[in-house]
């Protein structure tokens, strides 16, 4: 798990429950995406929530998962300020 922390004392992450992230502090979690099946049975990952593209058709939810959390790490994640 990467973990921003600003200098005014703030964490950013991917929510995930490996930690217990509300033992840090109050929690703010909002959504990043949204990973949903097409019509013919693929997935995407709609990367909207943070201004980003839509990505994939994948042929597996589990590709279209690692796709956002690889997107967001990348791209979301070390702009948050």
């Amino acid at each position: 798990m990467q973990i921003l922390i600003t200098t005014q004392g703030n964490l950013h992450c991917l929510y995930s429950d490996d930690l217990e992230l509300g033992l840090v502090g109050k929690l703010q979690i909002t959504r990043g995406s949204h990973v949903e099946p097409t019509p013919d049975g693929c997935w995407t990952a709609d990367m909207s929530p943070v201004h980003g593209p839509v990505l994939g058709p994948f042929r597996t939810r589990v590709e279209a998962l690692a796709a956002e959390v690889q997107w967001l790490e990348v791209n979301w994640l070390p702009s948050v300020h």
